[in-house]
């Protein structure tokens, strides 16, 4: 839920003079994702929220700064099958990220578990997770929600095209960095609040 975006743009809207029908109009999306973005239940992409800067006439860091605002710290998992690593990314990503609530898994199967009755800000995979695939576990948590952000982190770049096919916004190449995560955050389709200080 992010009241803040929904309130800022009913309040850019009402100041244009437009409907939501209007604005939805202008916008080439239906009248209920206008409804659903000013109640806060769903944000726009970064796409959108360009276009909507442009219909409103408002600097776009005004639109991205409300989004990124959360009245929940965000939620993050990393699932990977090597425990050593994922314990050593998950204190990287405690300093990066320090709101957050981070969740490392070794199992997929749990990862999807946790995110149905868990919102998930920030999905960062390992692509080869013993039997299993770190594509196919994208592909399952896009499933219960559409709006996770999802990064691959693996020890073989040359997994990179076959990432590029699901719909993943990052891919890093293992050991995970503070350096690394911090580019991966300025690409998400999704962005939110980090907590942490810029570099």
């Amino acid at each position: 839920m992010n009241k803040l975006f929904g309130e800022t743009l009913k309040k850019l809207r009402k100041e244009k003079g437009l409907s939501q029908i209007q604005l939805a109009g202008r916008m080439f999306v239906n009248n209920s994702t206008i409804a659903r973005w000013e109640s806060g239940v769903r944000l726009p992409d970064a796409a959108m929220i360009t276009r909507l800067s442009r219909i409103l006439g408002v600097d776009v860091g005004t639109l991205l700064i409300s989004a990124a605002e959360s009245d929940e710290s965000p939620g993050i998992i990393m699932v990977d099958d090597n425990k050593v690593l994922l314990s050593d990314s998950l204190s990287v990503l405690e300093e990066v990220i320090p709101n957050a609530t981070i969740t490392g898994f070794n199992r997929p199967q749990e990862a999807i578990e946790y995110a149905k009755v868990n919102r998930i800000d920030l999905a960062i995979l390992d692509i080869e997770l013993g039997t299993a695939s770190g594509l196919d576990l994208c592909h399952a948590l896009l499933a219960v929600n559409p709006c996770t952000n999802v990064v691959y982190l693996t020890a073989y770049p040359d997994y990179s095209l076959d990432a590029w096919d699901t719909e993943a916004c990052g891919f890093m190449v293992k050991p995970l960095t503070a350096e690394g995560i911090r580019k991966q955050l300025k690409k998400l389709r999704y962005p939110f609040l980090t907590g942490g200080a810029e570099k």
